[in-house]
């Protein structure tokens, strides 16, 4: 792999949700990972999973800030990063944080979600696409790769890799990532069938009335707004190519 892990090395997840990738990583290579989120909730629920399934003393998930990471310098053996980073404030901030941690040598490898080349700031429909992205998945702010890779050199990093993971190929012959989130009338394929024009419309009425009458919590139909507006800039950012969910960066910390 990109960061070269090792049977009980020390590995930090650096914005982990409910762990996940944590224990998949950990189940396969052996090493032993700390998980980093701000999230409390999530920081219960993955140890509680990481319980039930038996690996609880391989993956331990740590309510924690990534531009304030709660470890001393020079703690991982590789820092990784799946779709996180892209929520800090200060991408240079965030990857000086991991630069910190990071042992003299180690690797740091990361999936960001940027603009491409094909994004032009003068089109209305990019710019819609970008606000519905930042809107609906909780962004601060959707940069352009170059922001991305400039910063982790600028955190100190010797850039070793900077490319579009999704221009691959590696899909040749199937579906484009973002066609899950494209509409469809057909029931049966969920989520795309959410994303047609009626159902588009009618998913928040349902949810409404199920706030009413106290089936789901308040707030759901605001939460179904809000994840609806990213999954059409997702998709509309694919179907486009100004924007891509895997720009994959690799760095490594010098000795």
């Amino acid at each position: 792999g990109r960061i070269g892990v090792k049977k009980d090395a020390v590995i930090l997840d650096c914005g982990c949700g409910i762990g996940g990738p944590a224990r998949n990583i950990a189940r396969f290579t052996g090493a032993n990972i700390k998980a980093v989120t701000i999230n409390q909730f999530q920081v219960d629920r993955g140890n509680a999973i990481s319980v039930r399934e038996g690996i609880r003393g391989q993956v331990e998930l740590i309510q924690g800030d990534f531009m304030k990471l709660p470890f001393p310098d020079g703690t991982f053996d590789a820092v990784y990063a799946i779709e996180s980073t892209c929520h800090a404030p200060d991408r240079a901030g965030v990857y000086s944080e991991i630069f910190r941690v990071l042992k003299p040598g180690a690797v740091f490898a990361c999936y960001e979600w940027c603009l491409t080349d094909k994004y032009d700031p003068e089109d209305a429909h990019h710019r819609q696409i970008k606000r519905d992205i930042e809107i609906g998945d909780g962004l601060p702010d959707l940069v352009h790769t170059s922001v991305c890779t400039k910063a982790l050199g600028d955190a100190g990093f010797e850039v070793l890799e900077a490319r579009d993971a999704m221009l691959d190929g590696h899909l040749d012959g199937g579906e484009a990532w973002y066609v899950p989130l494209t509409p469809s009338w057909n029931p049966l394929k969920w989520p795309r069938f959410q994303f047609n024009p009626v159902m588009f419309r009618a998913m928040p009425l349902i949810l409404r009335f199920f706030e009413l009458v106290k089936l789901v919590p308040e707030g759901t139909v605001k939460t179904q707004v809000m994840l609806q507006a990213g999954g059409v800039g997702c998709a509309q950012g694919g179907v486009t190519g100004c924007f891509t969910p895997a720009w994959l960066m690799v760095g490594r910390k010098p000795q």
